[in-house]
């Protein structure tokens, strides 16, 4: 779907706020990506590990909050 010329140039006011942003702290971009990185980019877990790790979950009952 193509728009005409008077729309291509439009941008909203978040998107030129997150521009201003950008040049305003040049850095920001790759804090994002390290922040990313410590938080969610991990390295894979090996057959063993998951395997003890599965021994070791202990099972838990239907109903958490009913005591015996």
């Amino acid at each position: 779907m193509k728009f005409s010329k008077q729309f291509s140039l439009y941008q909203s006011e978040a998107t030129q706020f997150i521009n201003g942003l950008k040049e305003a702290n040049p850095q920001l971009e790759q804090k994002q990506r390290d922040g990313r990185a410590l938080l969610w980019d991990k390295e894979p877990i090996d057959l063993e590990t998951q395997r003890r790790n599965r021994e070791a979950r202990v099972q838990q009952q239907a109903y958490v909050y009913h005591s015996k």
